[in-house]
């Protein structure tokens, strides 16, 4: 439409997108004045950009649920998965938090957006009444949910240097109880065989301790240390005799059957111990979820910096809501409403408002569908119409039988009974 009285400018591309992103009717922003323009342009950015944040955000979220935990999480040199190696960047990971971060950005910019387009100007002032404030608390809580959900992953990654150092902590800590679990484990079961062998197990750890006393003497006589002498002499010999004796009487002991099914024992043991070392590892590397670290970020930051954060994003997501409770009624919302009127005409629609009053006392909108009624009256006397056609020619038929009888009498009599015989 051309005014010689006011021109508006041309909107760009990124205007009428954002005049999407916040439901706005292009065909009468472009008519209307250009603070309504510009008013749904900034709605539309908040909009778009609570959705590119939850998809950010999202997309963290996943990346942290979905990413090979690593028992370093500050160097990311060490991961366990199948094998140790570098994989800081894990490439499918990388892909699938990118697409469940813009299937996530996606569904809380159509939230968004359908709060926004849903609330409505309340009763058109500035003041944001209790009435108004009531029938907006149910999108005002899902903005909140929201937001919630928006500020967590962002809140993790903004302290996430702390946050690695206290999940690293909480891995050693973890690792290191399963170890010693594992170790005592372990003691407890050698020490279960030692008790088996009894004085069998006594015996070779005595004379275990007099082969070693003997080979330090036979140290000391070979040095000269016991001032007979450097060089093998006859006690040093003597001394070695000893201590061969003993150790094939050690090896004698260590050949029954019962000390060789105490080592089998404790070899598998030992690889129990080693699996459970290794177990202890994963289990360490595995604590380095979203839930640990939402819980160190709230350790770390404090309750008042959480809090902080969490409100900064409620006042991003509330604000179109209250913002459009504040705006007073412009060009745009009347012609919206013209429009609104001219489509109910077109289809015959009328409103009449504060007709009647419910059973509560409540004032509603008598709504009166012309060419549904029209319809309906038509049908009706099409109905009507046919009734009385079925009548004149039942009352036609009667007529002529009774002309049949008034002329042959015994003749109709006749055709009924030979119907009748036929039948």
């Amino acid at each position: 439409m051309t005014r010689d009285y006011y021109q508006l400018p041309k909107a760009g591309k990124i205007m009428q997108f954002l005049w999407k992103c916040a439901g706005g009717d292009k065909y009468l922003l472009e008519r209307a004045t250009y603070s309504d323009q510009i008013k749904y342009m900034c709605l539309g950015g908040i909009v778009f950009a609570t959705g590119a944040m939850a998809g950010l955000a999202g997309g963290y979220a996943f990346y942290t649920i979905f990413s090979p935990k690593s028992s370093d999480v500050i160097n990311k040199t060490k991961t366990i998965v199948n094998t140790i190696d570098n994989v800081s960047v894990d490439t499918t990971t990388i892909i699938l938090s990118i697409v469940f971060g813009i299937i996530w950005g996606l569904i809380i910019f159509n939230i968004d957006r359908f709060i926004v387009t849903s609330t409505g100007k309340g009763d058109g002032t500035e003041e944001i009444t209790w009435l108004e404030f009531k029938t907006a608390i149910p999108r005002i809580l899902m903005g909140m949910i929201i937001a919630i959900t928006i500020s967590k992953p962002i809140e993790i990654r903004m302290f996430q240097t702390e946050i690695n150092l206290a999940v690293q902590k909480e891995q050693e800590k973890e690792k290191n109880s399963l170890i010693a679990q594992a170790n005592t484990n372990y003691e407890a079961k050698v020490k279960e065989i030692k008790v088996k062998l009894g004085q069998l197990q006594t015996t070779i750890d005595e004379k275990n301790r007099q082969v070693a006393d003997l080979r330090i003497e036979i140290s000391k006589e070979i040095t000269g240390k016991n001032n007979n002498g450097d060089g093998f002499g006859p006690r040093a010999k003597e001394l070695e005799r000893q201590a061969v004796l003993l150790e094939t009487q050690i090896e004698a002991l260590e050949n029954t059957q019962e000390y060789k099914n105490s080592l089998q024992d404790r070899r598998s043991y030992e690889l129990q111990k080693q699996k459970d070392i290794a177990i202890a590892e994963k289990k360490g590397a595995s604590l380095d979820g979203l839930l640990i670290r939402i819980q160190k970020a709230h350790e770390i930051a404090g309750f008042w910096i959480s809090l902080f954060i969490t409100l900064l994003f409620m006042a991003i997501e509330l604000t179109p809501i209250f913002f459009k409770l504040m705006l007073t009624k412009t060009t745009y919302d009347y012609l919206a409403e013209n429009r609104d009127e001219l489509i109910k005409a077109d289809y015959g629609i009328e409103v009449q408002y504060d007709k009647y009053k419910d059973k509560e006392g409540v004032e509603r909108h008598l709504v009166i569908n012309h060419e549904a009624e029209k319809l309906i009256y038509e049908k009706i006397k099409v109905t009507e119409i046919q009734k009385e056609l079925t009548d004149y020619a039942v009352q036609k038929y009667k007529e002529r039988e009774m002309k049949k009888i008034d002329e042959n009498l015994d003749n109709y009599i006749s055709t009924i009974n030979n119907g009748e015989k036929n039948s």
